[in-house]
């Protein structure tokens, strides 16, 4: 069974939307505020209208034939999927007044449609109003029959909430605490369940024989949630769970404890000396790993919603979770919906799983790289001021050093030559291959942008630059991205200009030469640095290494140096910025 579609109308940043699902694993992105969680929330509340339902009304009142019929209310008290201020918060704008087209008052729909394992399509919606702090639910849309299947929807909100006392609770009050964002208030709860239903599986196959079958046991091992649970607590951390019994009759909270040691196949070996601890004490990632694991095996759940579960782990456990997840939805069957802003797990996920959330209710499966590319660096996002500029002049300068910006201006300056006021900027370290792969998801967001990159040489051959300092390793027929590589090693290589040099330092110049011989077997003779072809000593120099002997950056070096003696490559590139811009 797997969901196809959830429609919004007036839920939240969805004031009327439509979303398509893809089968196993999704991963949920976007920018801040976009819709992500509200979009995993959405699918909660929904789940928590369809058990009050039929709590209240019973599961007769989610047929066809009822759809008509008079909802009930609820208390603020009463509302458990999802932690809000108050009930209002439900609603976009936080306006619940009925319109000219609500004429019942129900002005919030959720419905969800979905296809069950013989492919047979069915669709419920549920209706929301709001009066006097009481929540009123009725179900809006339906084409249920008494024998269709409806799915489980599990939501978890990232990790909180354990304490060293967990009670014994069940339905109500385990989902109330999950959806107030305390899963670790009910984690005990949970893996007692899946031990005992394992204990139970174990002693009914083995029977009145003394072990369980080898087969019996594979198949208990690939199929059984604690089992799944244990194994892989084992191999990600090197750990397995403890739980004492607990009997209600005598017992007040349940005992849950972390035991580590040496693993081996299915057995772990405990360290010596080693004291099993409270599962209270573990760090956040492990047991942010632990209650995602424990909700995703459990096999009363289809669809499982995780809002940031990578929220405390390192990048290395964001992958393996998410690896170990696609893993569980292949095998199961179950879906996965997964919110992140993770750009490790976003990176390591194929486009073709990643659902972009853009605000406003936009959103797509990813279709290329580039706007797998766009995505992370946020483009399309109304949140990203940087862009506003790209989108506005269709220009882009890609620079790689923090000073690159400032040299240019001030060689601009000397040449007397006007500075684009408003060329967006953007610095970066990648090749001009990944800078492609950003112009291109730019292009894709905005139209028709032009793009200039500059990147040092650095240890490339200095015959991969062309006359017009055109990067000629970067060769790629798009000729709305220019590719620019500096001759020398990079731009500061450019300003060992002894005069420059002596101006900026009050010495003389007869000083600075002499620096430069002595400490660098550098004999620059006045005239020769300006042009296009020097001598290999003066290509491959470290010009950042020379300006530090002299105390100076390459900025200082830029605001006193004089026209005819700014070099032939550096004015190329900076009159290319001026008449880009």
């Amino acid at each position: 069974m797997r969901i196809t579609k959830v429609e919004f109308q007036r839920f939240k940043q969805f004031r009327e939307a439509s979303i398509a699902f893809r089968e196993g694993l999704t991963i949920v992105a976007g920018g801040n505020n976009s819709g992500k969680s509200s979009l995993l929330q959405g699918l909660a509340v929904w789940e928590f209208c369809k058990v009050a339902t039929v709590a209240q009304r019973g599961s007769s009142r989610l047929r066809e034939d009822r759809e008509s019929s008079q909802g009930f209310g609820l208390g603020d008290d009463e509302f458990s999927p999802i932690n809000i201020p108050s009930l209002k918060h439900l609603w976009s704008d936080l306006r619940s007044q009925k319109g000219e087209d609500d004429p019942d008052g129900y002005t919030l729909q959720i419905t969800l449609h979905w296809q069950d394992d013989a492919d047979a399509d069915w669709h419920l919606g549920f209706g929301l109003a709001l009066a006097n702090d009481r929540l009123f639910i009725k179900v809006a849309k339906s084409n249920l029959t008494a024998t269709a299947d409806i799915p489980v929807l599990a939501y978890l909100p990232p990790f909180a909430g354990i304490s060293a006392r967990e009670e014994r609770v069940r339905g109500a009050v385990r989902r109330r605490r999950i959806g107030e964002g305390l899963a670790g208030a009910v984690l005990r709860n949970l893996l007692l369940d899946m031990r005992d239903s394992n204990l139970a599986t174990r002693e009914r196959l083995r029977g009145i024989k003394t072990k369980i079958s080898d087969a019996d046991l594979r198949s208990l091992r690939a199929t059984d949630t604690w089992e799944l649970l244990q194994q892989t607590m084992r191999d990600v951390f090197g750990a397995e769970i403890a739980l004492r019994d607990f009997d209600e009759e005598y017992h007040t909270y349940i005992q849950a404890s972390v035991d580590r040691g040496t693993v081996s196949g299915y057995k772990l070996t405990r360290f010596p000396k080693y004291t099993p601890r409270d599962l209270m004490v573990e760090g956040s990632g492990f047991l942010q790993w632990l209650s995602v694991y424990t909700l995703a095996t459990s096999p009363e759940v289809d669809v499982l919603l995780f809002d940031e579960p990578d929220a405390h782990l390192h990048a290395t456990l964001q992958a393996q979770l998410v690896d170990r997840l696609g893993g569980l939805a292949k095998h199961t069957g179950k879906q996965v919906l997964l919110a992140t802003h993770s750009p490790e797990i976003i990176r390591e996920t194929a486009r073709t799983k990643i659902l972009e959330v853009q605000g406003g209710g936009k959103h797509r499966y990813l279709k290329t790289e580039d706007q797998k590319v766009g995505m992370m660096l946020g483009i399309g996002s109304l949140y990203a001021p940087r862009l506003d500029g790209i989108r506005s002049t269709k220009r882009v300068f890609f620079f790689e050093g923090s000073s690159d910006i400032a040299v240019l201006r001030e060689v601009a300056r000397v040449l007397t030559l006007e500075w684009p006021n408003h060329l967006p900027e953007w610095q970066t370290t990648q090749s001009h291959k990944e800078r492609r792969m950003i112009w291109r998801a730019l292009r894709a967001e905005f139209g028709e942008v032009r793009a200039l990159s500059l990147r040092d040489r650095d240890d490339e051959p200095p015959n991969t630059v062309g006359i017009s300092l055109e990067d000629k390793a970067d060769s790629h027929g798009e000729a709305d991205f220019l590719s620019r590589k500096w001759r020398r090693r990079y731009l500061e290589s450019y300003l060992i200009v002894p005069a420059a040099i002596a101006r900026a330092t009050g010495r003389a110049e007869v000083d600075v030469k002499s620096v430069l011989k002595d400490d660098f077997s550098l004999v620059i003779k006045r005239g020769t640095y300006v042009k296009t072809s020097v001598a290999a000593p003066l290509v491959d120099l470290r010009g950042k290494e020379v300006l530090q002997q002299f105390g100076l950056s390459a900025v200082a070096v830029a605001k006193r140096i004089e026209p005819d003696e700014v070099c032939a490559d550096l004015e190329l590139m900076t009159r290319e910025v001026c008449g880009f811009g």
